[in-house]
């Protein structure tokens, strides 16, 4: 599209679970459900139109074996874009990626800096790996570095009793936290297991990764004090790989996470009648491809999310909980059109007819 031309959507525009419109135009880059006058060049899309897409849990910059080039994750933002994928909040990546917001045609990224982990409790290469006593002044340095998130490693395989263990004493996760919301940014953390959850929500943290370890004990806990979570199920499918991987040297870790993979859908889907938040992520960027958004959208539903909450997870709900707006009125335009209504399937979500970013058709 040219300089001052016309985008004009025909067919159904879903702004939220309750507010449907026929048609929408973008002139200049944004959003109007105004009529534009005079205008000399319109190109006419037909569909189901969504706001772009959000990945709340991606990785880009960063792989099975950490930090990768520009050229890497340039493919890793494209591959996002393609599949609808339009705002990515990028849970921890040790590259700097800030060249890409001057790409008009990358999504845009909310990031939480870099992952900080306790000294050898995480994957080699990816964090910043520390003891307890400098993780305040750590998580200072990450909330200046990203977008208004930071995210901590809560939980990891202890090789000193074989399974997952807390990472943290409460006291200094408790300081962290207070240090975070100083800076204005909120904090999360990676949750596979039981133990680190109660603290972590004690200590009034924002949001937690994973979480597969919610109980009847905890579940209260989150929905009281709005603690969202993300649960990246695509990602938690491979947790019976990773335990025959682990199991001749860790055989309490293995059966952990084999439990923990059973009940998954159980877990979430308690969180979610628990009144729980819940958003849409894939954990791409590590050992997992990017472009899963609408795999982890049907897992939702599989989890028995009802069709309107996991759209909203990875559209208006999750563009609200971070801080970006949909399809309103004088909204940048970064929208996706469908052949067909995405809640009457949400398989439709896979293959994008339109992906609109900017206010320019990008795919």
């Amino acid at each position: 599209m040219s300089e001052g031309a016309v985008l004009h959507l025909k067919g159904r525009v879903l702004l939220g679970p309750d507010d449907v419109r026929d048609e929408l135009w973008v002139v200049g880059g944004r959003v109007t459900y105004e009529r534009p006058a005079g205008a000399r060049e319109v190109t006419t899309v037909q569909g189901w139109a969504l706001p772009g897409l959000v990945d709340a849990h991606c990785h880009v910059g960063l792989d099975a074996h950490g930090p990768v080039d520009d050229a890497t994750s340039e493919k890793q933002a494209l591959t996002d874009r393609d599949a609808g994928t339009l705002l990515i909040r990028d849970a921890g990546s040790p590259s700097d990626t800030r060249w890409i917001d001057d790409r008009e045609d990358l999504p845009r990224i909310i990031r939480a800096g870099r992952h900080i982990a306790r000294t050898k409790r995480y994957i080699r290469n990816y964090a910043h790996e520390i003891e307890p006593e400098d993780l305040v002044a750590y998580v200072a340095q990450e909330a200046r570095r990203g977008d208004g998130w930071v995210k901590l490693v809560g939980d990891w395989l202890d090789r000193s009793t074989g399974d997952l263990g807390f990472c943290w004493p409460r006291g200094a996760v408790e300081a962290a936290i207070a240090e975070a919301h100083r800076l204005g940014a909120r904090l999360t953390a990676h949750c596979f297991a039981e133990e680190s959850l109660g603290p972590l929500v004690e200590a009034g943290i924002d949001c937690v990764e994973h979480a597969t370890g919610l109980t009847e004990d905890t579940i209260p806990l989150f929905a009281e004090r709005g603690v969202a979570i993300v649960p990246t199920l695509v990602n938690i499918a491979t947790f019976p790989r990773l335990a025959d991987s682990g199991e001749t040297k860790f055989p309490k870790w293995a059966d952990h996470m084999r439990r923990l993979h059973a009940r998954r859908y159980d877990t979430i889907g308690a969180a979610y009648d628990a009144g729980v938040p819940i958003y849409a992520g894939t954990d791409a960027g590590g050992s997992l491809a990017h472009g899963l958004v609408a795999q982890e959208v049907a897992e939702l539903m599989k989890a028995g999310l009802p069709v309107e909450a996991a759209l909203s997870a990875t559209t208006w709900g999750a563009r609200d909980w971070l801080g970006r707006p949909g399809l309103t009125e004088g909204a940048p335009a970064d929208l996706v059109v469908y052949e067909s209504d995405p809640r009457a399937d949400v398989r439709v979500l896979a293959a994008p007819r339109r992906v609109v970013l900017r206010g320019r058709v990008v795919g």
